[in-house]
């Protein structure tokens, strides 16, 4: 069994774990995920009083062979061939669900950008700047970390780019 560190065991995950170790101000947001709900970003900015557009969600794309984190609002859809362009490929698909998971080692839904098992070159839409703070998941449903939008770029070294559709 895994020896877990006291803030993973307090109820940390390894976003919080990342995010606490690198200094940086956050905020966490827990709320009761219902499994019904249609869509887990649009039912985090629901429960916690937030815009959809300040709510981002955490995709995994497979560009030319290679995962890439694309994360985009809640608000709209990832532009799989804009993404392509952002990491200078050709070709993007939708990552396999069982293949993003294993690789963040975080579940379907609850996958962060931060604090991922195997890091992924990442991707942020430009929307993100028009906020001083956004939302992404924390690692698990049911549990959101607010950051500033230039933290979250550093800590993933995120290209930040337009491949977001309304």
């Amino acid at each position: 069994m895994a020896k877990k560190s006291k803030k993973q065991q307090a109820g940390g995950t390894p976003a919080t774990v990342a995010l606490t170790a690198a200094g940086v101000e956050f905020t966490v947001h827990a709320y009761e995920h219902d499994p019904a709900h249609p869509s887990y970003g649009e039912e985090a900015a629901e429960a916690m009083g937030v815009s959809p557009e300040r709510v981002f969600k955490t995709l995994v794309a497979d560009v030319d062979g290679a995962l890439v984190v694309a994360v985009v609002p809640v608000a709209g859809s990832l532009d799989l061939k804009s993404l392509a362009t952002a990491v200078g490929g050709k070709r993007a698909a939708m990552a396999d669900p069982t293949l993003a998971e294993r690789t963040t080692g975080y579940v379907r839904g609850g996958i962060s950008p931060l604090g991922q098992r195997k890091r992924l070159r990442t991707v942020l839409d430009v929307s993100a700047d028009a906020h001083a703070t956004i939302c992404v998941s924390a690692g698990r449903r049911g549990l959101e970390v607010e950051l500033s939008p230039g933290d979250l770029a550093k800590l993933t070294e995120a290209v930040s780019a337009r491949i977001a559709r309304a």
